[in-house]
């Protein structure tokens, strides 16, 4: 069963850490230069963030986001690969002709969950998505608009990792596999529970 997910919209820089992140790498303040290096302490925790959500399915700061799937997981209820999520913005279906019919929102609802949130049908059946066609769930992920929205363990990874991008940004591509030494303790109880890996999840 094919499915797209597709980031909206992205964390603005004002909701990032990236004071907390100058004092957590102990860097002074006041030098000319101090506009550039804040781009590039932005720049690693976006990446940071970026890989803790992916490590754990969790969105950290709130963003919007769109999920295609081609068929229900079930007739029934439609796992949201993401969480938490806070809102179900808009279902649509599309036919093979691309035509949109957005679905009436007293035909769903939200079924929240730290882990396995889901968009639930409120009568017996979820909108039928025609064949060839999809449907298209636009919905808002995320812990909050604030990083003191973000638990503790989560923010605290960021700000490891992070730093661990930073001490080995001339050695290394940011990104990727790479959990440093007491990041992986502290999105474990996260990442045991991620959504997916499951027929349409």
């Amino acid at each position: 069963m094919s499915m797209m997910l597709v980031e909206q919209t992205s964390a603005p820089a004002a909701a990032l850490p990236v004071a907390d992140f100058r004092n957590h790498l102990r860097l002074g303040t006041g030098f000319a230069d101090e506009g550039a290096e804040d781009s590039l302490l932005e720049t690693f925790l976006r990446a940071a963030i970026a890989a803790v959500e992916s490590w754990t399915g969790k969105v950290l700061l709130q963003r919007d986001f769109s999920l295609t799937v081609a068929g229900w997981r079930d007739s029934r209820a439609q796992s949201l690969q993401l969480a938490p999520v806070s809102a179900i913005r808009a279902v649509r279906i599309v036919d093979c002709l691309d035509w949109e019919s957005v679905v009436d929102p007293a035909k769903y609802r939200l079924q929240q969950d730290t882990h396995r949130p889901a968009l639930i049908a409120r009568g017996l059946l979820l909108p039928t998505i025609p064949p060839q066609g999809s449907a298209v769930i636009d919905f808002t992920a995320g812990f909050g608009a604030a990083w003191a929205d973000v638990p503790a363990d989560l923010a605290q990874a960021v700000m490891l990792l992070a730093a661990y991008y930073y001490e080995y940004r001339h050695e290394m591509r940011v990104g990727g596999s790479v959990m440093p030494y007491g990041v992986a303790s502290l999105v474990d109880r996260w990442r045991n529970l991620r959504v997916g890996g499951g027929r349409g999840r």
